[in-house]
């Protein structure tokens, strides 16, 4: 006796939860995974120190250090500059209207106040004075960018130098860090390959199992943590091949198992087929058209069956039938009640006797019609 397959809702329920149970599967291994990859990798700094003496760095901060001084010595003599030439264009200015009153006061024959004589004196000379230590400042101005460019040609043969020495220790860096990454790709995957082989082999060997869902879920969530495992770690020149290969293997096994479907049907698919051949009017062998009784002169396929109506006042078959395509028996007198029988169903609908009718079966490959 073939077991019940519940109610919608119990189904409903036995899919939602192994999906949830395929998610925590997931959860549980990326919890484990976490804890594999927390181990600690080369350090750069103990690999760096080995070919870079630390007093370049201490010598590359000084020089910094002292570029910076020149740059701000540097702001404040161009800031004095500008003050001093603001101050001089003001007494230039102050100086020519002195002398404009002056010439004028000349021509008009006016006696010029001595104080007048005085100012543009006193102004010529802090004008001097202003010339003078603009001058100065040129020349600070001119000595200080010289030293900075001086101590930036030096801090750019040093940064030349650390550069050349960090060339192998950043190489050396790599070559750890990789084989680093391949020690936890190998861990994690020592982790989940067995858990996926023994999920594989249980979904392979346990298919018709009433636990079918654990393996599903368990051989899912691994699954997908194999393959974002794999495209962590490996390079993805690496990863395409793997996952074609992968892909290659999966459909030549589904395309084995399907053929094996059809050349050696199960028997619950056989009978499925049967069954639905039946509903469809239409041969389960060769699906030719099951011409008898009201549907004796009409026309169909599997999917016009339902549009062609047969005439009103249609009864049972009641009559033996044979394919004329492959000559199979459709419909048979039952062996318990004598009745007409579907002989490609296990049951009569008239009595309930039972038969096998899967181990004189042929199995189907006929074309739809």
């Amino acid at each position: 006796m073939k077991s019940s397959k519940g109610t919608w809702g119990l189904r409903f329920i036995i899919h939602a939860l192994t999906v949830a149970l395929g998610v925590l599967v997931y959860w549980l291994l990326g919890f484990m995974l976490s804890d594999i990859a927390s181990i600690e990798g080369p350090d750069y700094t103990t690999i760096e120190a080995k070919y870079v003496e630390p007093s370049l760095y201490e010598k590359r901060d000084d020089l910094d250090q002292r570029i910076a001084d020149l740059d701000r010595d540097l702001t404040s003599a161009r800031e004095q500059q500008g003050i001093v030439s603001a101050s001089s264009q003001n007494l230039q200015s102050t100086i020519n209207q002195l002398l404009e009153f002056k010439r004028l006061s000349f021509e008009k024959q006016v006696p010029q106040a001595e104080a007048d004589s005085d100012t543009i004196a006193t102004s010529q000379a802090r004008f001097l004075e202003n010339q003078t230590k603009f001058q100065e400042l040129n020349q600070r101005i001119a000595e200080l960018a010289a030293q900075r460019d001086a101590l930036e040609r030096e801090k750019t043969d040093l940064s030349r130098t650390i550069d050349d020495k960090l060339e192998p220790a950043q190489e050396e860096y790599q070559r750890l860090y990789d084989a680093h990454r391949i020690r936890l790709a190998t861990y994690q995957l020592v982790l989940l390959i067995p858990v996926l082989l023994v999920a594989a082999y249980l979904l392979a060997r346990r298919r018709g199992s009433a636990y079918y869902p654990l393996f599903l879920a368990l051989g899912g969530g691994t699954l997908l943590r194999v393959v974002l495992v794999i495209h962590e770690y490996f390079p993805a020149r690496y990863f395409k091949y793997i996952v074609t290969i992968a892909l290659l293997i999966v459909v030549v096994r589904l395309l084995i198992y399907v053929i094996r479907l059809i050349t050696h049907p199960k028997p619950e698919a056989l009978l499925k087929q049967y069954r639905e051949a039946y509903e469809r009017f239409l041969c389960p062998v060769c699906e030719y058209p099951i011409r008898t009784g009201p549907r004796k002169w009409l026309y169909w396929t599997r999917r016009t069956v339902h549009k062609v109506l047969p005439p009103s006042g249609v009864g049972e078959v009641e009559e033996t039938y044979t394919c004329p395509a492959c000559g199979t028996a459709l419909f048979d007198a039952c062996g318990g009640c004598g009745k007409v029988r579907h002989t490609k169903l296990p049951h009569c609908e008239h009595c309930g006797a039972e038969t096998d009718p899967v181990k004189t079966s042929a199995p189907v490959t006929g074309s739809n019609a």
